[in-house]
């Protein structure tokens, strides 16, 4: 794409006055009302929310934010038991979005995946 064709319509509206008196101007932008959210999910909850999943989404986001941050501080012998139920959670959420036709490259969900179509296999 010619990007100075973009440039000097933008350059364009400036000088026109286009960009003048514009809602928020001079103000912060609104914090991210996912930011609390780890970053290995947040695109996949905004996706869900964005989809229409909001209350699921919202449940399996706050239980793996809550999973993650216990498994940053617990010891040694907890955090298998942690690390499967975070790994659950996040198989969830990558259903969610399977079923919306988002493509994940969660290998966790892949490896679910693969073991459920397994067992459905007739012989």
């Amino acid at each position: 794409m010619n990007w100075r064709i973009v440039e000097d319509a933008i350059l364009k509206a400036r000088e026109e006055g286009k960009f003048n008196n514009l809602p928020g101007a001079g103000k912060p932008l609104p914090k991210d009302e996912l930011e609390h959210v780890p970053a290995d999910i947040r695109m996949a909850v905004r996706i869900l929310k964005n989809s229409g999943y909001d209350e699921e989404a919202m449940f399996v986001q706050r239980e793996m934010t809550e999973l993650g941050g216990r498994l940053k501080s617990a010891p040694e012998e907890d955090k298998s038991e942690l690390e499967q139920a975070y790994n659950q959670q996040m198989r969830k959420m990558n259903s969610l979005l399977s079923k919306k036709g988002v493509r994940t490259n969660s290998s966790a969900f892949r490896q679910y995946s693969r073991q459920v179509n397994d067992r459905l296999k007739w012989d």
